[in-house]
C-alpha cells in the first residue's frame, strides 16, 4: 500500500468522524424524509409549474383574457389555427354584403384573400372598414380602381389564431383566461392565508402563554367569532365596501386564523412548561423575547402543515364566493367564475368546464400532497 493510498484512507476516516461528531440537524432529518416522499416532491414540481404558466402563460398566448372575438364565440378547443378553411367564404361573404359590394372574382389562398368587388356608387376607401371589424381579417386594402370608381381590388389577410382552450361565451380566448384565473386564485390563497398566518399565530401564542383570565378572554372571543356565519360576514362586507380583489383575501383571512390560534394556542401551552423556556425566564427574559425565541419558532412545524392545507381551503372558499356571484367580478376571473360559467354551459361547450377544473384539481391534490408530506416529515412519530 502506497503513502499516497494511506493518506486517502486516512482522510476519509477522518471526515467521516467529523461528520459522525456534527451530527445532522432536526431539519435536515425532515428535509431528507421530506425528499424521500415522492409524492410530496412530485406536487412540488407539478405546483411550481401551474404557478409560472399562471404568471408568464398570458405572455405567450398572443391573446388579452378581456378581448372578445365576436366571429369565434364558443369555438372548441382545438390544436390547427382558426378560421378552418371552410370558414373564410362565408364570413368574406358576409363582409361583402355589409359593405354593399358585389363579388365579380373571389381568390382565397393560405394567408390572404383578393376580392374584385364593384358596386352602384363609388368606392370609398373608408370601406375597408368592414373587413377590419370581422376577426377573419386584416390589413385589408384598395387597389386597381376603375376609372368611374365603382369597382376595385380588395386584398386582406387572413388572421390566423390559436384556441388552444377553445373560447367562452363571449369570444375570448379560454387558454389565457384560465392562466390569469390562476394568478387570481393563487395569490387569495397565499395572501388569505398569510393573513390568518400573522393573526393566528400572534394572537395563539400571546392567549396561551399568559394563561389565567386573559387566555380565557381571548378565547371567548374566537367563540363568539365562530358562531358568526361565514356567508353573512362577507355578504356585510360587500355591503359596506363593495366588490373588490382586496376584500376577497381580507374576508376569507379575517375568518380563517381563528382555527390557527386554537392550534397555536395548545401547542404554546405545551412549550411553555418546557426546560428552555423556564430557564429564558429565570434569567430574566421578557414575554416578548420568550414568544420570539422560543415559543413561537416551536410551533413553526404544525403551522406550516396547516397552511399547506389552508391553501387550497381558501381558494375553495373563493370559488364558492365566485360561484355565488360574490367573488371576483368582470372582466377579470379566477377558476371559480370560469367554473360558474363552464358548468352553466356545459351541455354546448363542456371544454369550458373542463380546462379550469383540471388547473382547479391538480393545484388542490398537489397542496394536499405537500401538506401530507410535511406532516409525515416535521412529525416522524406519526408514521
Amino acid at each position: 500500500m502506497t503513502d499516497k493510498t494511506m493518506k486517502t484512507q486516512a482522510g476519509q476516516a477522518a471526515e467521516k468522524i467529523v461528520q459522525a461528531q456534527i451530527g445532522r440537524s432536526l431539519w435536515d432529518d425532515a428535509w431528507a424524509r421530506l425528499k424521500a416522499n415522492r409524492a410530496a416532491m412530485a406536487s412540488f414540481v407539478v405546483l411550481f409549474l401551474i404557478a409560472m404558466a399562471c404568471f408568464f402563460g398570458p405572455m405567450l398566448t398572443g391573446h388579452q383574457y378581456d378581448t372578445v372575438y365576436r366571429n369565434y364565440v364558443k369555438v372548441p378547443s382545438s390544436l390547427t389555427a382558426y378560421p378552418r378553411d371552410d370558414e373564410i367564404a362565408p364570413a368574406l361573404e358576409k363582409v361583402l354584403k355589409q359593405a354593399r359590394f358585389t363579388a365579380d372574382s373571389v381568390e382565397i389562398a393560405e394567408k390572404q384573400v383578393v376580392v374584385k368587388v364593384s358596386s352602384k356608387r363609388e368606392i370609398n376607401e373608408k370601406a375597408v372598414r368592414y373587413f377590419d371589424r370581422s376577426d377573419l381579417f386584416k390589413d385589408a386594402a384598395f387597389s386597381d380602381f376603375s376609372e368611374d370608381g365603382k369597382s376595385a381590388t380588395v386584398t386582406a389577410k387572413i388572421d390566423r389564431m390559436h384556441f388552444y382552450f377553445g373560447t367562452d361565451a363571449n369570444g375570448r380566448d379560454l387558454l389565457t383566461r384560465t392562466l390569469i384565473a390562476g394568478r387570481i386564485s393563487l395569490i387569495i390563497g397565499l395572501l388569505a392565508s398569510g393573513v390568518a398566518l400573522l393573526i393566528g399565530v400572534t394572537y395563539g401564542s400571546l392567549s396561551g402563554y399568559f394563561g389565567g383570565r386573559v387566555d380565557l378572554i381571548m378565547m371567548r372571543v374566537v367563540d363568539v367569532l365562530y358562531s358568526l356565519p361565514f356567508i353573512f360576514f362577507v355578504i356585510l362586507l360587500v355591503v359596506f365596501f363593495g366588490r373588490n380583489f382586496i376584500l376577497m383575501f381580507i374576508a376569507v383571512g379575517a375568518v380563517e386564523w381563528l382555527d390557527m390560534a386554537r392550534i397555536v394556542r395548545g401547542q404554546t401551552l405545551s412549550i411553555k412548561r418546557q426546560e428552555y423556556v423556564l430557564a429564558a425566564e429565570a434569567m430574566g427574559v421578557g414575554a416578548g423575547g420568550i414568544l420570539k425565541r422560543h415559543i413561537i419558532p416551536n410551533t413553526l412545524g404544525p403551522v406550516v402543515i396547516f397552511v399547506t392545507l389552508l391553501v387550497p381551503k381558501v381558494i375553495l372558499l373563493e370559488s364558492f364566493l365566485s360561484f355565488l356571484g360574490l367573488g371576483v367580478q368582470e372582466p377579470m376571473t379566477s377558476w371559480g367564475v370560469l367554473i360558474s360559467e363552464g358548468a352553466r354551459n356545459l351541455q354546448g361547450a363542456s371544454w369550458m368546464l373542463i380546462f379550469p377544473s383540471i388547473f382547479l384539481t391538480a393545484t388542490l391534490f398537489a397542496l394536499n400532497f405537500i401538506g401530507d408530506g410535511l406532516r409525515d416529515a416535521l412529525d416522524p412519530k406519526d408514521r
